[in-house]
């Protein structure tokens, strides 16, 4: 049995377990043009599970995020390569939107990433996705770039990212 990391309403957030693979994959085919093989999410399950997470409403899943840890160069231009997390993907279901889902996915996701000690967080975002902008903003994200073409039908994305101090 998963333990909750957090309660909202009739929702709880907790780890993702191998078990809710299938679903989440099915949460990312309703909800976004990005999608991915299983062995991508088994892989990212296997290297961050304490960012890889599960929003579930009524034994049912209704949203996810996983994330990855990377090392590069920084985006505040600090010297060197860094360890940075990176939001691979977010989503939850349409219906359950606006409830305080997604930003409890964030804000538990940055937990995670920090519990790896890494320097910075940072994630892509469709240029038109507006509510997702204000909300990441709202967390403490900033636009450090946009991205040409980004995504394969063409459109922008902002690279946005937080930075971390301990």
């Amino acid at each position: 049995m998963q333990v909750a990391l957090r309660d909202i309403g009739n929702c709880v957030i907790r780890r993702c377990d191998p078990s809710d693979i299938i679903p989440v994959m099915e949460i990312n085919m309703k909800t976004l043009p990005e999608h991915y093989s299983d062995y991508f999410y088994e892989s990212l399950l296997a290297e961050l599970p304490e960012a890889f997470l599960v929003a579930e409403a009524e034994k049912k899943l209704i949203g996810y995020i996983m994330c990855k840890i990377e090392y590069g160069f920084s985006n505040f231009k600090k010297l060197g390569f860094v360890k940075k997390g990176h939001v691979v993907s977010i989503a939850v279901l349409p219906e359950h939107r606006q409830k305080g889902i997604g930003r409890a996915l964030v804000e538990e996701a940055i937990s995670g990433v920090k519990l790896k000690r890494s320097d910075e967080l940072y994630l892509e975002v469709r240029c038109s996705n507006n509510e997702a902008i204000k909300l990441y903003e709202k967390l403490g994200f900033i636009i450090k770039q946009r991205l040409k073409a980004y995504y394969r039908d063409g459109e922008d994305a902002y690279l946005m990212t937080i930075e971390f101090s301990y």
